[in-house]
């Protein structure tokens, strides 16, 4: 099973896939975690370039495709067909929402690029974690983290992602579950437990 966690920051999303890891292990099952950009060694000299540097839209774009084919080529795959749960911290719904909707790069470009790089390879289930951007700016502070190159696009740029994850959600109801992320850890980790059980993930 291929589960990945998407919405902008501050929205829980690395929280959230480490606690559903420690339920699927206190189950039994095999999980992988993994990130993107990263997973590889490839990839995590290109998150540094990504999130330390200032590049072109385009080349962003590109980068990130170039980071999620070896990801994809060298870490999820191998793991789905060994039996495990792939967990992935972001995948090709960050490009759609973030170069797509963010930098308004063309949507048939970048969905062409994703699949090119991961070879058709979808998500099962996909939690989005949907905060308003300025509560995840605020919830960012408070846990003293500094603000990337990506990040960094103000808040116009962060609703325009958060408006295209959820045109993501609407398109494709059955793999995307929207989870409001702006309550309790707590509240938002039951959310995510019982759509699992209602979709026979656990």
């Amino acid at each position: 099973m291929f589960i990945t966690f998407e919405g902008i920051d501050g929205s829980g999303k690395s929280t959230q896939l480490e606690l559903l890891a420690e339920t699927f292990r206190e189950a039994g099952r095999k999980v992988l975690l993994t990130r993107e950009p990263g997973g590889t060694a490839l990839a995590e000299n290109l998150r540094k370039v990504l999130l330390e540097s200032n590049v072109s839209a385009q080349a962003e774009l590109l980068l990130f495709g170039a980071a999620r084919a070896q990801h994809v080529a060298e870490v999820i795959k191998p793991a789905l067909d060994d039996g495990a749960i792939v967990l992935s911290d972001r995948f090709t719904d960050s490009s759609v929402a973030y170069q797509g909707g963010g930098l308004k790069l063309p949507a048939d470009f970048i969905d062409a690029m994703n699949q090119f790089a991961c070879e058709d390879l979808r998500p099962d289930i996909t939690f989005l974690l949907d905060i308003d951007p300025l509560a995840g700016n605020k919830r960012q502070q408070l846990n003293h983290q500094k603000p990337d190159t990506i990040e960094s696009r103000g808040l116009g740029f962060l609703e325009r992602v958060r408006q295209a994850y959820l045109q993501i959600a609407l398109r494709d109801p059955h793999r995307v579950i929207i989870i409001n992320a702006a309550r309790p850890l707590a509240s938002v980790q039951c959310d995510i437990i019982a759509a699992l059980q209602q979709r026979g993930g656990l």
